[in-house]
């Protein structure tokens, strides 16, 4: 802790979209301090350089990886870092008595085997694997109390699960059925370069990518297979689309009954009580990805098809702070037992 009472904490991977969100966010937490910013590839240089927009608000020298430094230095890390990085990294700082909340991929799935074969590194201990709490805020907040490890969820699986938990927990929708066409903004690739996101090639553009093979898929179906309590698998495309931020994940999946969008709206409502980051539309509202830009909510709306006897579920974020660090904050403010809102009060950017 800081002299003023403040958690101390470390941000992993800085010099990415997930890390610099972070800061951005975490300037505004009126219990934490940030006290570590580290980039393997960076270290040394002032983060201003990498990122001018911080230019007179964060001014550090960003710190090397060093799991031993970095617990003298923190209470808490994020470690925003590509997969395979954390499954090495994690380990080492628990060991030294931090919390983490890790933004990577590698602590998501609780099987080792299906980890290495979807994300092609070799899979973290199994003990760390279950160790791991799966911190889906508006689904398992309620383990995230007092534990020092969460597993952030992916952007991807954090929009598409909290458009299908609740009817397919309420039995509205059958398992089988699930057919989910996902849509990103560029950032989501991360700030690499690579042809796919080059300029020329995405502008005035629209792609599909990683059909039936992207590594969200089994972590998706790991949370739909707990909630129905049988093996779900989904049909999972997604596509990038030429903008910055945001997902939009729609969704149709076969209905059980008639059940009106009405009745959705209500099921739905009642399933989030309490939890301020979800927003369900009335009838008929179909949410835009603008309507939640720069802010942690989940926006979702419904279309019935009494001819075909289906549902479309449509679910909005913003990809870095809802599906990366607003969504990481949430779940440490689980984690510490404060309020789930703190230092996450931002109103959507608009236009």
């Amino acid at each position: 802790m800081t002299m003023t009472g403040k958690l101390r904490a470390a941000i992993v991977g800085s010099t990415g979209y997930g890390g610099v969100e972070l800061i951005r966010l975490l300037q505004s937490h009126p219990d934490i301090e940030i006290t570590s910013v580290i980039s393997s590839s960076s270290a040394g240089a002032p983060i201003e350089e990498g990122f001018p927009h911080l230019t007179g608000i964060v001014q550090r020298n960003l710190d090397g990886v060093d799991a031993a430094e970095i617990a003298n230095r923190a209470d808490v890390v994020f470690t925003a870092t590509p997969s395979g990085v954390s499954a090495k990294l994690v380990p080492q700082l628990l060991e030294a008595g931090l919390k983490v909340v890790d933004l990577s991929g590698d602590f998501r799935l609780k099987d080792g085997a299906e980890y290495e074969q979807w994300y092609k590194h070799p899979a973290p201990p199994e003990a760390y694997l279950q160790q791991a709490v799966y911190g889906l805020c508006e689904v398992y907040g309620e383990r995230a109390a007092g534990v020092d490890f969460i597993s952030n969820p992916g952007c991807y699986p954090t929009a598409t699960l909290l458009g299908l938990v609740p009817a397919l927990e309420a039995g509205w929708i059958k398992p089988d059925s699930i057919i989910i066409d996902a849509k990103s903004g560029v950032s989501g690739a991360g700030r690499g370069t690579s042809l796919m996101v080059h300029f020329a090639e995405i502008n005035e553009n629209f792609k599909a990518y990683k059909i039936n093979k992207h590594q969200h898929i089994p972590e998706i179906e790991q949370v739909l297979t707990d909630i129905a309590g049988e093996k779900v698998t989904v049909t999972f495309t997604t596509h990038l689309v030429p903008m910055t931020r945001g997902i939009m994940s729609t969704m149709y999946a076969g209905l059980t009954g008639e059940h009106s969008e009405q009745e959705l709206v209500e099921l739905y409502r009642k399933y989030y009580a309490g939890r301020p980051y979800v927003r369900v539309r009335e009838p008929g509202v179909v949410p835009a990805t603008k309507e939640v830009s720069g802010s942690n909510y989940c926006d979702i709306g419904f279309a019935t098809d009494a001819r075909t006897g289906r549902v479309t579920i449509v679910s909005v974020i913003d990809n870095i702070v809802k599906g990366a660090a607003g969504q990481a904050i949430q779940n440490l403010n689980l984690m510490m037992g404060w309020e789930e809102t703190r230092g996450l009060g931002y109103t959507p950017v608009y236009p």
